[in-house]
């Protein structure tokens, strides 16, 4: 199986990931040169780990008719001083007193579902290339 995305630049600092019909759209802060109008790549990543774990919690919650209302993940992240990397990450699954004690381990056992926290321990490989587009290109050279 595989997926394409196609990633675009659609000025400024923005560059832009389509999906089908979704478009993630990402931009670097003031500070970085952009306008600010959309997280930072990074950020998304980021986000996708804690949004990953919450759609699992989310489904467990829902296949039981158990309300979600009240219920956050608060996601810490820690870096390395020394290499300034993602270190080590903590998702702290808060609940209303009133839910089932007797879920909480489950709820654990469903964010640990999280494709995106599975592809982070076991990376996939790699291959990044320029390919040269003859079709862009003559269009391009055209266009002078």
């Amino acid at each position: 199986m595989s997926l394409e995305m196609t990633i675009s630049f659609p000025g400024g600092k923005r560059v832009d990931a389509q999906v089908g019909d979704v478009v993630v759209k990402t931009d670097q802060s003031k500070q970085g040169g952009g306008d600010g109008s959309a997280p930072e790549p990074y950020m998304h990543f980021l986000a996708s780990i804690g949004t990953c774990a919450g759609i699992y919690v989310l489904g467990f919650c829902q296949s039981r008719n158990i309300p979600s209302e009240g219920i956050e993940i608060r996601q810490h992240m820690h870096w390395d001083p020394a290499t300034r990397k993602l270190a080590h990450i903590e998702l702290d699954i808060h609940v209303p007193e009133s839910f089932p004690a007797k879920y909480h381990a489950a709820l654990v056992r469903a964010a640990d579902q999280c494709a995106v926290k599975k592809t982070l321990i076991d990376p996939p490989s790699f291959d990044v290339r320029t390919v040269v587009d003859q079709h862009t290109t003559a269009e391009a050279a055209a266009s002078f």
